[in-house]
């Protein structure tokens, strides 16, 4: 009779009538996984929102540790991006109140997670305009460790968000200047010059004793948007130009293959035996 739940118009009213704060752990995981695979994304959302969350969160508060089944359940939760980023992640972040042992867990989620490139720019994107938590910070991080080819808007705001912080008396925790470390390590050619001196201006502002020379060290390596880089060192020189050169390089490789092909003897003898098949 639960599976028909999803398929109800007033399916939160009936979800309620079944007491969703005394399901065991691994009912919760069930529900998860019937909710997510038969909801849209929006009404997926709703569900996680409700009823994952408030019951991730207090099973943390109240045991120091999550559950497996329950880590289970957010994993399924990431089937949905729209609605694991809307109804978990984001509104965590807005309450001000993710303690750290909550960001710890959420991020190893995160971690292992494959989730597509619109959502996870769009939640960038949000997490860069939110009030700044510290624990903010960690769910960042993680997005920009896996390297996503973000849009231009999205790389603006995450300047934007950190150079706020110039003017802040606030001496920022180590992983804030962790995140700023692997935002300009993976985009520093894709930043704005114009943002590449106030990031470097912020350095001299917030700075940790090991972090920020490596960050101003990623500043002077990257050539910023429209930059052109020079050639790698590696490179091999080019082919002469120039009239005459064509038909040069003809005939040096012609007197080379001539020089090669002398020294070559075959011997029929050595040749491998060729095998045929009986028709």
């Amino acid at each position: 009779a639960f599976k028909i739940i999803p398929n109800l118009r007033n399916w939160e009213e009936v979800l309620y009538l079944t007491e969703p704060d005394s399901w065991s752990v691994h009912a919760v995981y069930q529900a998860t996984r019937l909710f997510v695979s038969n909801l849209n994304a929006r009404l997926a959302q709703r569900f996680l929102a409700l009823v994952l969350l408030p019951r991730v969160r207090a099973e943390i508060r109240r045991e120091r540790r999550l559950h497996f089944a329950l880590m289970q359940a957010l994993r399924k939760a990431t089937y949905k991006p729209g609605a694991f980023y809307k109804g978990i992640l984001l509104p965590l972040c807005q309450s001000r109140t993710c303690s750290l042992r909550e960001a710890v867990i959420l991020t190893s989620v995160l971690k292992k997670a494959s989730l597509p490139v619109l959502h996870s720019a769009a939640a960038l994107l949000r997490l860069a305009t939110l009030e700044y938590c510290g624990t903010t910070s960690f769910f960042m991080r993680v997005l920009l460790d896996k390297k996503y080819a973000l849009p231009y808007r999205v790389i603006d705001a995450l300047v934007d968000h950190f150079v706020r912080f110039a003017d802040d008396e606030r001496a920022m925790p180590v992983v804030w200047h962790q995140t700023l470390l692997c935002f300009v390590q993976r985009y520093k050619h894709e930043i704005r010059p114009e943002d590449i001196r106030a990031l470097r201006a912020l350095c001299g502002k917030q700075s940790h004793y090991k972090v920020t020379p490596e960050v101003i060290r990623e500043l002077d390596h990257g050539v910023g948007r429209g930059g052109g880089g020079g050639q790698a060192g590696g490179a091999a020189p080019m082919a002469a130009s120039g009239p005459g050169a064509g038909a040069g390089g003809a005939a040096a490789a012609a007197s080379a293959a001539t020089r090669v092909g002398a020294n070559v003897s075959e011997a029929v003898r050595d040749l491998p035996p060729v095998l045929m098949m009986d028709d």
